[in-house]
């Protein structure tokens, strides 16, 4: 996968400090961190070109449409863009030439110091075996419940294999059932009636856990956003009614991040239908396909494991040691 290492040889680093702080003094800061807005959208898509991300958090889709409800915020520190999760207390790892651990201590500290939190997630696995003096400065743990399940393409595409037998079987099914079912490309316009879908969806359930309901107001945001975020999406229809649909944008230049996905279990076989559908769809376009977390939902996991990704992206957590008199 193209992304961002944290390895600072991997790509022509120095620029990006003078291609995305020219003039430091515009640039939001510890102190007066900045939104996601379309507005800033250019500025955060330049720091994610140069250093492609593998993680689904650092989509800017994902950023804008959650910013709400996990109030995030973003400020240039050292050349490097960092972004706040107020909700979750904690700094995602800063994007940019690496900081080595005493420098990262040090933004940990100045966050603390400024009412944010220092604690630091997304930290790759690449980044915790270079610096071996990292526990030093903070305790280390591994964030399974943020791994980003990623998925070779053309494996969802072909469903070869024992393992995917079965999701080939239901799609047959599918097929068999629905002979006459078709596959509408999503817009600005009829991504309305998908989300009318999934209000629908919500309603019909006996209780709604919590989880659905923010993630409605997040689809929202995109789908009233849709040509400005430059989203992509396919709707799964049966006689005139959707039974499905997935949004999807890219993350890297080999990788596309599957935002949403929504299925009527009423239609057996859809979900299976649009995720297959969508690996089609992106065929030739994306290596791989991100399907983002589980967040430590066990039914999710389950699901997301089914599929068997070609990489489970486990990142750590970082929590400064800031008690220690070796600081």
């Amino acid at each position: 996968m193209i992304c961002h290492s944290h390895q600072s040889t991997t790509y022509n680093t120095p620029s990006v400090a003078c291609n995305c702080a020219d003039d430091q003094k515009t640039e939001p800061n510890i102190l007066q961190p900045g939104k996601f807005d379309l507005e800033t959208r250019a500025q955060i898509l330049n720091f994610l070109g140069l250093y492609p991300p593998c993680s689904c958090e650092y989509s800017f889709v994902n950023l804008f449409c959650w910013q709400n409800l996990y109030r995030y915020s973003w400020f240039i520190y050292k050349g490097r863009l960092v972004i706040h999760d107020d909700r979750s207390q904690s700094l995602f790892m800063p994007i940019g030439d690496d900081l080595e651990p005493d420098a990262l201590f040090a933004l940990s500290k100045k966050a603390v110091a400024a009412g944010l939190s220092g604690n630091i997630g997304l930290v790759p696995e690449s980044y915790v075996a270079l610096w071996k003096d990292l526990d030093r400065y903070f305790t280390i743990t591994c964030d399974r419940d943020a791994a980003d399940y990623v998925y070779l393409t053309e494996e969802l595409a072909g469903l070869k294999g024992n393992k995917l037998h079965k999701k080939k079987n239901l799609i047959s099914q599918f097929k068999r059932e629905y002979p006459d079912y078709s596959l509408v490309t999503m817009d600005e316009y009829n991504c309305r009636a998908a989300m009318q879908f999934d209000r629908r969806l919500i309603a019909a359930m006996p209780s709604t856990p919590h989880a659905l309901i923010e993630e409605s107001d997040a689809m929202t945001m995109a789908f009233s956003h849709w040509k400005e975020l430059d989203l992509n999406g396919l709707i799964l229809m049966v006689k005139g009614e959707i039974a499905a649909f997935a949004v999807f944008s890219p993350l890297s230049a080999d990788t596309w991040d599957v935002h949403f996905e929504k299925s009527d279990v009423n239609f057996k076989g859809a979900s299976q239908m649009i995720n297959h559908e969508t690996a089609k769809y992106l065929e030739g376009t994306a290596r791989y396909i991100n399907r983002e977390q589980d967040l430590g939902i066990p039914g999710l996991r389950q699901a997301k494991l089914s599929y068997v990704p070609h990489a489970l992206l486990e990142p750590y957590f970082l929590v400064p040691k800031l008690n220690s008199r070796s600081h």
